[in-house]
């Protein structure tokens, strides 16, 4: 939150607290106090209901409430104006030369500008992707690869202790499958039935074959796990260049099969029994999750046996917490509904607060038009469009833009033609031709000898009602981050930034910003290029936070 808001928090909590002192008001004063942006700047630069939200407790009419609070208020630094409205709301207007300093927080902040300490000591394992190593991200991946790299990017701004991680679902039949079709490929017979098609299985055995021509000769107990190896491990560098491609990055990549070969599925097992929720019946053994909502009870090992997928869930959670992770989040495609409920219910099991040391987030499909239609069919995958196919039809930040402005558990639709366009009606051009104008403006500047440093600042000349308006929505950005990483909503910094754009371009109408032809330069032309200065600042940060870059020049 910039110090201004927080001055500004401070204040009436102070006066809350003051009135209650008193006896004025008699209730409990609040945890925080919410500030909000009038639509009307006729009411002020910010709005509280604090009084309305205190009613109930203290007995009393709301603006009864609030007229307490505003005479406690009055005088309190940086506030000229108060206001009571409707049912108790309470506006405040600041001191617009008091305002303007925010001017100088942002150019010493820098890059620091917007980055919070809400989730200081919060150690976040954020998992997402997590695909099968069987074939090329497919479009749901791409949502993931870019959405879960801003949130990392989010929690971190706000103080986060993240690790990015991968979980490699490298144990199973799908497994098994993609061996036995790699191998059919590779010796010119038919792909099963039920294994993996499209060009890239063709060209995996490819080169499979050329990197291990000895595999040929395999005796044919061996052939098959011989080559369903080395095409795992091309299949998972690929996946791996192709997330590079989206600047996407993991600092783990976890392998499902070593929970089963260090013995974590086990050890879970034994964690989960000593806090009393397995029990054994019919040969099996089972997790009673139903203790905790899930809508029936899971088997962790089977009657013959062999450990049951769900094995390798509970001991991943388990190993996640063991390794000192606060919060678990898991970001999981649109058809694992079913996932949440027996991942809270683990964690129950384990006998941590379902609440707060898990979260699962469920991302929504994707759509791409491209001519008026549907694009389905993958040249590569056979399928669904691939990532890398995306990427090349939209460019990165294009593709990362646009997968993150949405909330993700809404469907979306990318219309390619947009995308390509260098207009207003594609939100990611519209925001970084804000950057790239601001960059101008400054390059201009300095041409023309302007000195704009903060030394000649004077924040008074910034009193138009645009500078104002401008001010106010660089207010709001360190608190569009905390929302941001506490929602686990990394869209909201985009809808941001569209909005940050639209009110530099309004001011850019109507304050002139640099001086007309022989006209001097003024400490107003000054001011307001340190403004621009400003929110050229915001917009550059904002993007950071999106893994998308801010060009000098469009």
């Amino acid at each position: 939150m910039s110090s201004q808001l927080q001055g500004l928090e401070s204040a009436i909590q102070a006066a809350i607290n003051r009135a209650i002192a008193s006896g004025e008001i008699s209730c409990e004063p609040p945890s925080s106090v919410v500030l909000d942006r009038p639509k009307n700047r006729d009411h002020g630069d910010y709005a509280t209901s604090v009084a309305l939200q205190l009613a109930k407790a203290a007995g009393m009419n709301p603006r009864e409430i609030a007229q307490i609070i505003c005479e406690h208020l009055k005088g309190a630094n940086g506030i000229s104006g108060l206001e009571i409205a409707g049912p108790g709301f309470i506006n405040i207007t600041l001191n617009r030369a008091n305002q303007a300093e925010l001017v100088s927080t942002i150019i010493t902040a820098g890059k620091g500008f917007g980055h919070g300490d809400e989730l200081a000591g919060i150690r976040i394992n954020l998992e997402f992707i997590s695909a099968n190593p069987t074939g090329p991200l497919h479009l749901g991946h791409t949502r993931w690869a870019a959405v879960g790299d801003a949130l990392g990017r989010v929690l971190s701004a706000a103080g986060a202790d993240v690790t990015r991680e991968f979980y490699i679902n490298d144990r199973g039949n799908q497994m098994e499958l993609f061996g036995a079709s790699v191998e059919a490929a590779a010796l010119g017979k038919p792909i099963p039935e039920d294994g993996y098609k499209g060009e890239y299985i063709g060209d995996l055995a490819k080169e499979v074959v050329a990197k291990n021509p000895e595999l040929l000769s395999l005796p044919e107990g061996e052939q098959r796990d011989a080559f369903r190896e080395a095409a795992y491990q091309l299949q998972l560098k690929d996946q791996q260049r192709v997330l590079d491609t989206l600047g996407t990055h993991f600092d783990i990549w976890f392998s499902e099969r070593s929970l089963h070969a260090q013995g974590a599925v086990e050890h879970g097992i034994e964690i989960l029994r000593k806090q009393g929720h397995v029990y054994e019946e019919e040969g099996a053994i089972w997790l009673r999750t139903t203790d905790f909502g899930d809508d029936k009870n899971r088997v962790l090992t089977k009657s013959d046996g062999s450990p049951s997928y769900f094995s390798s869930d509970t001991a991943y959670y388990i190993n996640k917490r063991e390794r000192g992770f606060d919060i678990c989040i898991y970001m999981l495609g649109a058809d694992h509904h079913g996932y949440i409920g027996r991942l809270k219910a683990i964690a129950a099991c384990a006998g941590d607060d379902p609440e707060y040391n898990i979260h699962v987030l469920i991302g929504q499909l994707v759509k791409i038009m491209e001519g008026g239609q549907e694009v389905k069919l993958s040249k590569r995958a056979g399928t669904i469009i691939t990532l890398e196919e995306l990427v090349e039809k939209v460019g990165v930040d294009a593709a990362r833009y646009t997968l993150i402005r949405y909330p993700v558990d809404t469907p979306m639709v990318m219309d390619v033609d947009i995308l390509k366009r260098n207009t207003n009606e594609n939100p990611v051009y519209y925001v970084q031709y804000a950057h790239a104008r601001i960059a101008a403006v400054l390059r201009n500047a300095a041409e023309l000898n302007i000195n704009v440093n903060l030394d000649e600042f004077d924040p008074s000349q910034l009193n138009h009602d645009r500078e104002n308006e401008l001010l106010g929505k660089l207010a709001e950005f360190p608190r569009v981050v905390a929302a941001a990483a506490q929602l686990r909503q990394p869209h909201r910094i985009a809808r941001y930034l569209e909005d940050l754009a639209g009110t530099y371009h309004g001011f850019y109408a109507d304050c002139r910003v640099l001086p007309m032809g022989e006209e001097n330069p003024t400490a107003l032309h000054t001011a307001r290029l340190l403004l621009c200065t400003s929110t050229k600042i915001v917009i550059a940060n904002g993007l950071d936070l999106l893994g998308v870059s801010a060009p000098e020049r469009m």
